[in-house]
């Protein structure tokens, strides 16, 4: 147990030299120790669920006395079917082919040295979020699966489901025979732990952050660790001037309103002139009661539309609002694009090939997308199991980050009594 009495500084320092010792067990723990481990979790979510549930119901009471948007609610929301899909989601990690000891590539020098690049685990992860209490399950089961230790500081929002989520994890890993330090909740919302974190060079390999943008440029300014993070999510879906109308509008309304609150949700669409239907296209988002902010062309096309300022084009509404510009064909809707996405995910919807092409070639986004819907910028959509975010950086891993993007690797050499001259 720690020790709430402790500074925010000795508390972390605790937790991370609890956390070195753990990454070194789990990591020479083997595969199938750990899938058990998860396997176990995730009956335990299963078993607990009606303790979570209610624990969840403390949260959103708070929240819903705080004040938090419509959206942040949604994100914290537990329920029996979302539960069931947590645990499922631990399960599905623990059933994935397990990165560490694969051989990313192997040479024989011509002196006879065999050099291999063998995957291993990261060590420490210290994993900072807000609002939606699933990350609890999908950051710990990631994090063990690929050999690490984690140390987790969620939101004060979340803090009640966290710890309920949290203490069905650590059941699973303590009855598969491994340390409970695996996964660590950080027990305090004092805001100086988090910088503590941030600090912990010692203890800690990794951060990863996930929340808004004013927790993420918190994080990237003031962490003396590595950081893998993504900022916004400001989206495009572009309609090119060959898109199919009803491929075009099923996919726009379900980027922008299947869930609001997720990053993956578009944010601008852009329309190419040369499109025949824009019209039905902005009714459509409009009949779904979201409000659409404009240019001139586009609020010529609706009463409904507002005038779209500057700021619209570089904004992440994270509800039940989208940005429309009529462009002037792919260069046009690529130049938009570079000048004000994220780097998220962006998305064409046409049926000329060549188009196509060149758009997913030419858009410098962490993902891409032809004819699908911008919600699938998810872990689990692209058979990765659980993710631990999304990444927009360019080093070490991008977009969805799952095992693979929990390891490094090392040299391993071989040889049979070579010296060097």
């Amino acid at each position: 147990m720690n020790d709430l009495t402790q500074t925010p500084e000795m508390l972390i320092a605790t937790m991370g030299a609890r956390a070195r010792r753990a990454a070194a067990t789990i990591a020479q723990a083997s595969d199938a120790q750990k899938a058990d481990a998860l396997r176990r979790a995730a009956q335990a979510l299963r078993d607990q669920a009606p303790a979570i549930i209610a624990a969840n119901a403390r949260d959103m009471d708070n929240a819903v006395a705080n004040g938090l948007s419509p959206a942040m609610l949604d994100r914290l929301k537990l329920n029996e079917d979302r539960v069931s899909a947590t645990a499922d989601g631990v399960d599905q990690v623990a059933a994935l082919a397990n990165p560490l000891g694969s051989v990313i590539d192997r040479s024989v020098r011509p002196n006879g040295l065999e050099l291999s690049r063998v995957r291993v685990p990261l060590g420490v992860i210290g994993i900072i979020y807000e609002s939606r209490p699933n990350v609890t399950a999908d950051a710990a089961a990631l994090c063990l699966r690929a050999g690490n230790a984690v140390i987790l500081r969620g939101g004060s929002e979340a803090k009640e489901s966290n710890r309920a989520i949290h203490a069905a994890i650590v059941e699973g890993i303590v009855a598969a025979g491994l340390p409970a330090e695996v996964v660590q909740l950080v027990p305090t919302t004092d805001r100086a732990a988090v910088g503590a974190l941030l600090k912990a060079s010692e203890f800690v390999d990794l951060i990863v952050p996930r929340g808004g943008k004013s927790l993420v440029a918190r994080v990237q300014e003031e962490a003396r660790v590595p950081v893998l993070a993504h900022l916004d999510g400001i989206n495009h879906s572009y309609v090119d001037g060959a898109a199919d109308p009803a491929m075009a509008q099923a996919l726009v309304v379900n980027a922008k309103m299947r869930r609001t609150g997720v990053c993956g949700s578009t944010e601008t669409v852009l329309i190419d002139r040369a499109y025949g239907h824009a019209p039905a296209l902005v009714r459509a988002l409009l009949d779904t009661k979201c409000a659409v902010r404009g240019d001139a062309a586009v609020q010529a096309m609706d009463a409904r539309v507002t005038a779209a300022s500057d700021e619209d084009w570089d904004t992440e509404y994270l509800d039940a609002i989208v940005s429309v510009r009529q462009v002037d064909g792919v260069e046009d809707a690529i130049a938009h694009i570079a000048a004000h996405a994220s780097h998220h995910t962006d998305a064409i919807i046409t049926e000329d090939a060549a188009t196509a092409e060149h758009f997913l070639n030419a858009v410098d986004s962490a993902i891409v997308m032809w004819n699908a819907s911008t919600q699938f910028a998810d872990g689990g959509e692209f058979g990765l199991g659980a993710e631990i975010g999304i990444s927009t950086g360019r080093l070490h891993a991008r977009g969805p980050v799952a095992l693979e993007g929990l390891t490094t690797y090392k040299w391993i050499v071989r040889g049979r009594g070579q010296t060097r001259p």
